[in-house]
């Protein structure tokens, strides 16, 4: 079983897959469109995504604001996840995405890479972080169940 992390925007989507153990998560690509209510080619990639990794969740960032309120972005994701669920047949979990694009840009900058092609990375970036910290809590989860 593999696990895919989206990282939704506006224009773009990040994409970042789960090795088959649920130990790493790998960016992939970023998903480009043209405007932003256009859909139907973005879930078109992702199902042949799904296909490809043999993908069995999906773990999708939802936009919180940093005092934890939910705005505008957080309702044009939760429509997006009711699409994916809808076409794809796969279970959705909403993950708290505060700071995973801050991360991202953070790692970079760490890695050298100039400021100008950092927009270029940021999506996958922040999709691994976000899938990242969904594969540690199920770990997490895992290792207090086995707990004495």
């Amino acid at each position: 079983m593999r696990i895919m992390g989206l990282d939704f925007g506006s224009k773009t989507v990040g994409v970042a897959i789960s090795d088959a153990l649920l130990l790493t998560a790998q960016g992939v690509e970023i998903i480009r469109r043209k405007e932003e209510n256009k859909l139907r080619q973005t879930l078109a990639r992702i199902e042949e995504l799904i296909k490809e990794y043999e993908v069995e969740k999906i773990v999708l960032g939802c936009p919180k604001h940093m005092n934890g309120t939910e705005g505008v972005r957080v309702e044009l994701t939760e429509e997006f996840k009711e699409k994916l669920e809808r076409r794809t047949g796969l279970p959705v979990v909403m993950w708290d995405e505060r700071l995973t694009t801050v991360a991202a840009d953070k790692t970079m900058m760490e890695a050298g890479i100039r400021r100008e092609h950092r927009k270029e990375y940021v999506d996958m970036i922040a999709a691994t972080f976000i899938l990242q910290g969904y594969l540690d809590y199920l770990a997490n989860q895992a290792a207090r169940n086995t707990d004495c």
